[in-house]
């Protein structure tokens, strides 16, 4: 059964675009990961500072191994975490991720907190495409 992850990032008014253009500079990065299935940058839209970063993985056990990676590190200006450490964004502090301190482009946070929210998928269904 598949999971979803959820890390929601409080990003300060201005700091959005940084964000979505950290994001945008890792494209691809996770793609290759074994159990990883889907990715999502939610911007918001009806008055709230904070964005949604979805992500859907086979099961917990790729998600924790994707967080304990060293690819999950560098893309996060980070070591990879210890288990069962980092607070509301996977393996980190919150406070901007990806890029870290110094990560392209204007270094220093893009996000003032996060909190991570996981589920598992009930039910799901995709639009047919033409």
């Amino acid at each position: 059964m598949s999971v979803v992850k959820i890390n929601v990032l409080q990003v300060p008014e201005g700091r959005g675009e940084v964000l979505e253009q950290r994001f945008a500079a890792r494209a691809g990065d996770v793609e290759t990961v074994d159990g990883f299935e889907s990715f999502d940058l939610l911007r918001p839209t009806e008055g709230t500072d904070r964005y949604l970063v979805v992500t859907k993985w086979r099961d917990d056990e790729a998600f924790q191994a994707w967080m304990n990676s060293e690819a999950f590190g560098r893309g996060h200006g980070q070591q990879p975490p210890s288990s069962g450490e980092g607070g509301g964004h996977p393996g980190g502090e919150g406070g901007g991720h990806p890029g870290g301190e110094g990560g392209p482009p204007a270094g220093g946070p893009a996000a003032a907190a996060s909190e991570l929210w996981g589920f598992e998928v009930v039910t799901s269904a995709t639009g047919q495409r033409a």
